[in-house]
């Protein structure tokens, strides 16, 4: 299971549409942060690598402003 920013992905759904479950990322912001990581937005939760899930987390500390940051502002 990936967890990123706090959230567990749901396993079953392609990163794309997992990723706007975090607060503060739609699918827009979504898709740009998977083609800077350059990860295939089909690719399913389930079958991402350990390094993928890193790339995708470090991405997101570091550029973006999600869940309980973005709620507190």
């Amino acid at each position: 299971m990936a967890r990123i920013a706090g959230v567990d992905l749901p396993r079953d759904k392609a990163i794309e549409y997992a990723l706007p479950i975090i607060y503060g990322i739609g699918l827009s912001s979504g898709r740009q942060i998977l083609a800077q990581a350059g990860i295939d937005p089909r690719t399913k939760v389930r079958d991402m690598t350990e390094a993928e899930t890193a790339k995708l987390r470090e991405i997101i500390e570091r550029e973006w402003r999600v869940e309980g940051d973005l709620r507190r502002q």
